[in-house]
């Protein structure tokens, strides 16, 4: 199996000396696991000449969000020092939970990467599949990477606002339904419960099995189920950039493109005094 947006280990195994195939490690720990060291569970095991591409390292370090877009000027420096070139076919993978792959492949595809594709079943369907893993890190020469990046892809805080008002667009959040419905607490501390008023909530999970994007039928029924218009333009939101990524990439393998991802999220929405949200208290 290949496809534009997912690729089988066996295809992998079968391309994975070709020059212009890159491998790309993007695991990262859920919130409420930070205590683990994922950079040392690289490089404890990986597949074979797999970079990691650190998206808590990624991001943009003068803001006090979480996981914010760098500028493209920075992640070009950090591509190019990874050995991460722009034209070639950029395979990324996870843990297996298709948790942060969508994140870094939504990343570098609107850094301008043309190829970019995700290992379905990820690092624990190659486990699974007793395939070889490689240990320490992984050196390249000098990638060639120059970013583009389109801003109309990110909304900010006061657009999500305007929308949340005027009802132009549909905000979809992809967190848990419990912390969405306000029935469980923020796994980061001094954020509010809730979200934000008139959206609707995809919780990403519903989206995924073993690894992978459930079938296009049945990830149409799960967005159909809840209030989704394919036809209408969306923001994706989550708790901080990283799972509106696998709503956006499931909305992508429908032919969805008029979505936009709200990079601040409810880190940013629920730590504020001065905005709204649902359900009220």
């Amino acid at each position: 199996m290949s496809t534009s947006y997912f690729v089988a280990a066996d295809w992998l195994i079968e391309h994975g000396d070709d020059p212009e195939v890159q491998i790309i490690d993007a695991r990262m720990a859920p919130p409420g696991q930070e205590h683990r060291d994922v950079p040392g569970e690289y490089r404890a095991g990986h597949l074979p000449g797999a970079v990691f591409f650190d998206i808590e390292a990624l991001s943009d370090h003068t803001s006090s969000l979480p996981h914010m877009l760098p500028r493209p000027e920075a992640f070009s420096v950090a591509m190019r020092e990874l050995g991460i070139s722009k034209d070639k076919h950029l395979v990324v993978y996870d843990e297996g939970n298709l948790f942060s792959a969508p994140r870094a492949w939504w990343m570098l595809k609107n850094f301008g990467v043309e190829k970019v594709s995700i290992l379905a079943g990820g690092l624990a369907g190659w486990k699974r599949d007793e395939l070889p893993l490689q240990q320490g890190d992984v050196t390249l020469p000098e990638g060639d990477f120059d970013a583009t990046f389109d801003a109309n892809v990110v909304k900010r805080l006061t657009d999500v606002l305007v929308v949340s008002h005027e009802n132009t667009a549909q905000i979809v959040d992809a967190r848990p339904a419990a912390r969405f419905n306000a029935e469980a607490d923020e796994p980061r501390p001094g954020l509010k419960r809730g979200h934000i008023p008139g959206a609707l909530n995809v919780p990403w999970g519903d989206l995924v099995f073993e690894g992978e994007l459930k079938t296009t039928d049945e990830l149409r029924a799960i967005f159909d189920r809840h209030g989704v218009d394919l036809h209408r333009p969306i923001i994706a939101s989550c708790g901080s950039g990283v799972t509106a990524c696998v709503v956006i990439l499931a909305l992508a393998t429908l032919g969805v493109n008029d979505v936009t991802l709200y990079d601040g999220a409810w880190s940013e929405w629920g730590a504020r005094d001065d905005l709204p949200v649902e359900p009220a208290k």
